[in-house]
């Protein structure tokens, strides 16, 4: 379920069949301690990015049937052996936050939906593996899923990411709104803001409902834990239309009541 900064990668939860809770929990920590990595604290470029080329080093141990030198990758390499997760999967997430920390302008929808490939659908894909549904389309449904969800986290976090000196929004998109970076510097909320925030929103929502039919062709647990994910997503996505995209006063999350309503709606997909 949803987790602090890395909020929006599906974790291991109760509805994970026990078997797999392990294996999840390992992903999540390589992933999310790379994201650390690249994102938290002040360490410099050249320091975060000698931290993430140790990491790709573990991988290439691995690769090379060599013991990782870290705990974190010695129980890595065993879910790996026994899983047989694709090693691709594990290299795209670390070429995205090493990216992360070198990149901070997206000139295109196209160029932004190429960091999500390598950022967030990983996540999915590996545990697509691990229930062993790996079919082109359920691929590619769990592509628009978490596509959408780390979108959901751009869109919610235009503030945050401001102040790390990036801007996930398309750059192409600014101007056909006539929103500059200098708007978004002062936190200046507008008409012409919230109609772009409306797009953003609406392309997004339209990629998490090419997703969800995925639901549907996992086994009982899983599905479950998607479509609270999934409506959690879309909940979060109405929550920004509420504010009119003013995530620069009202960052929206979820609360008690929100989740009363996922809860109610993923019985009824």
């Amino acid at each position: 379920m949803p987790v602090d900064h890395y909020e929006n990668f599906p974790v291991a939860s109760l509805l994970v069949p026990r078997r797999l809770r392990r294996p999840i929990e390992t992903i999540y920590r390589f992933a999310r301690s790379a994201d650390d990595i690249a994102d938290e604290g002040d360490a410099p470029s050249e320091e975060r990015l000698a931290r993430l080329a140790a990491y790709q080093a573990e991988l290439d141990r691995i690769a090379a049937g060599k013991p990782p030198l870290t705990p974190l990758f010695v129980a890595l390499a065993g879910e790996i052996r026994q899983h047989a997760l694709p090693l691709q999967l594990f290299r795209d997430l670390l070429d995205a936050f090493t990216q992360d920390v070198v990149k901070k302008r997206y000139a295109d929808f196209p160029e932004l939906l190429d960091y999500c490939r390598r950022s967030a659908n990983p996540v999915g894909r590996l545990v697509l593996h691990l229930f062993g549904r790996t079919e082109t389309q359920h691929l590619e449904q769990s592509d628009c899923i978490c596509t959408a969800l780390q979108l959901i986290n751009f869109w919610q976090d235009v503030a945050v990411d401001w102040q790390k000196g990036r801007i996930y929004i398309p750059l192409a998109d600014l101007p056909r709104f006539r929103i500059s970076e200098t708007d978004i510097a002062a936190g200046r909320w507008s008409a012409n803001w919230a109609a772009l925030m409306d797009f953003q929103i609406d392309r997004t929502r339209e990629l998490m409902l090419r997703g969800a039919p995925l639901v549907h062709a996992l086994p009982g647990r899983l599905g479950w834990e998607i479509r609270l994910t999934v409506q959690g997503g879309l909940r979060i996505l109405e929550r920004l239309r509420r504010v009119r995209g003013n995530v620069f006063h009202h960052r929206p999350r979820l609360g008690k009541r929100d989740w009363l309503v996922v809860a109610g709606r993923s019985l009824t997909m």
